[in-house]
């Protein structure tokens, strides 16, 4: 038996040479990418979980700073009440664990201290909500009434009689219409 070997290849062809390679598409492969895209996805959220308790801290130790512990602002004002010395009457109002409390202490004499009990605050960490005072004539009869801001809230006391009142309807609506 005698081995023979012969040329498959039709050897009558002719054949191109190619002078610059041609691309060949590959195919894409997005499950190799996946682990990758996880793992940059997974340090963006841990970054932005960072960042953001780093700016809540950040804003409670400015307000450590600013108002204490806890939360406590004073002012003084002439608001007419026993201030015949020349002594302004004193505010000082506080955050008493979630209980906004602001003391009035006329003309100076703190024998003569008044307590006006404001509302309670409800929520995570209002213990450490600052309370802000103001003096401002709201209702036009030239004397100044106390505003006692907590958040996004205004509570409005009116100066009559030598002493403080809550606002009532009436006020309260022509006080808005003149904001407008």
């Amino acid at each position: 038996m005698a081995v023979t070997s012969r040329d498959l290849h039709n050897s009558g062809t002719l054949r191109r040479q190619v002078s610059h390679p041609i691309p060949v598409a590959r195919p894409y492969r997005t499950a190799a990418r996946a682990p990758y895209l996880l793992t940059v996805a997974l340090s963006l959220v841990a970054l932005l979980l960072m960042a953001n308790s780093m700016l809540n801290w950040t804003q409670t130790k400015l307000d450590d700073l600013r108002y204490g512990r806890p939360r406590t602002m004073q002012l003084a004002g002439f608001v007419g009440h026993n201030e015949n010395a020349g002594v302004p009457t004193q505010f000082v109002a506080m955050n008493l664990n979630r209980r906004v409390v602001v003391f009035e202490i006329p003309g100076g004499d703190a024998a003569q201290a008044r307590t006006l009990i404001g509302p309670y605050l409800f929520g995570a960490n209002e213990h450490l909500t600052p309370v802000r005072l103001r003096l401002q004539n709201i209702n036009a009869d030239q004397n100044a009434d106390l505003v006692v801001s907590v958040k996004n809230e205004e509570i409005i006391y009116i100066n009559e009689a030598g002493s403080f009142r809550l606002i009532n309807a009436e006020e309260r609506a022509a006080y808005e219409r003149t904001q407008r």
